[in-house]
């Protein structure tokens, strides 16, 4: 029996174009997966755009919405010492980042092993979860007096403050990440001979590990959204100090470029977070 080949050669497919297999390959896998910079870099110049239009047009009044180029001159003036106490907008940001880093490097050297230690230990749940769990809701500004009393309003006021902010939330990741671990593999390990202390090593903190260091990003935006707070406590320079005095004198200029680089500074930190998570753990995602 003959087979006819024209019907074969209509049946195969065509071959697909490498824009096809481009998106072929993009229905696989997790979703949303793929690059976003021309998305965001749009919607950036979108927002500029209606930032300036609707200044140009006196849409807003200069009081209420200074325009870009208001705001940049701010920015150049700024950066020349020109604002209230005559410090330079590197020494401001040099002083906050430091506050801020200060307060974060100390909340993951305690709230890590603190998540671990409630996630794998009844008793310490037991103990620091209530705790925890009743101080997270609250407002940085409802203690901020309570520490003033304390403390003072030395640099130790402002880091506790900004410490404080990070803890919570870097806590409650790091447990939900040693809670999220597979029984199998705890047992797996287990049943090759392992103790306690190597299936928490071996096992349980490196499937932990993406829980914890997205509970890191969270964390420090916290610490950033604080900063404004921890610099309200007699604080002499900063950005945060720099943003709250020039409310004062009603310079809406200075008052939103604060905003955007404290806003740029921690979308910067939060980049190379996200680099080193990358790094660190290739696996997420993927299993």
């Amino acid at each position: 029996m003959s087979i006819d080949t024209t019907v074969v050669k209509k049946a195969a497919p065509a071959p697909l174009s490498n824009a096809a297999r481009r998106k072929r390959a993009r229905s696989y896998g997790a979703l949303g997966q793929g690059s976003t910079w021309v998305i965001s870099s749009v919607t950036v110049i979108a927002l500029l755009a209606l930032w300036w239009l609707a200044t140009s047009m006196h849409w807003i009044k200069p009081l209420f919405l200074p325009s870009p180029a208001a705001t940049f001159k701010a920015f150049v003036s700024a950066l020349q010492g020109q604002t209230q106490g005559d410090t330079p907008l590197a020494q401001h940001v040099l002083i906050s980042i430091s506050r801020v880093m200060s307060a974060f490097l100390l909340a993951v050297v305690t709230a890590v092993p603190v998540g671990i230690a409630m996630g794998t230990s009844r008793i310490a749940r037991g103990i620091a979860d209530p705790l925890i769990e009743f101080y997270r809701p609250l407002p940085p500004l409802a203690y901020l007096p309570l520490i003033v009393i304390w403390l003072g309003i030395d640099e130790s006021a402002k880091i506790t403050l900004i410490y404080l902010a990070c803890f919570a939330p870097l806590a409650m990741a790091s447990k939900a990440g040693v809670r999220s671990v597979a029984v199998e593999q705890i047992n797996a390990a287990r049943s090759l001979g392992a103790s306690n202390w190597q299936v928490i090593r071996l096992v349980v903190l490196p499937a932990a590990l993406p829980e914890i260091l997205t509970g890191m990003r969270i964390a420090i935006g916290f610490g950033w959204t604080t900063l404004v707070a921890a610099e309200m406590v007699a604080a002499t320079a900063g950005i945060g100090q720099m943003v709250l005095n020039a409310s004062n004198f009603l310079r809406t200029d200075v008052v939103i470029m604060g905003i955007v680089v404290i806003g740029l500074l921690a979308y910067g930190i939060d980049v190379l977070m996200r680099k080193m998570e990358v790094r660190l753990i290739p696996w997420k995602g993927k299993m």
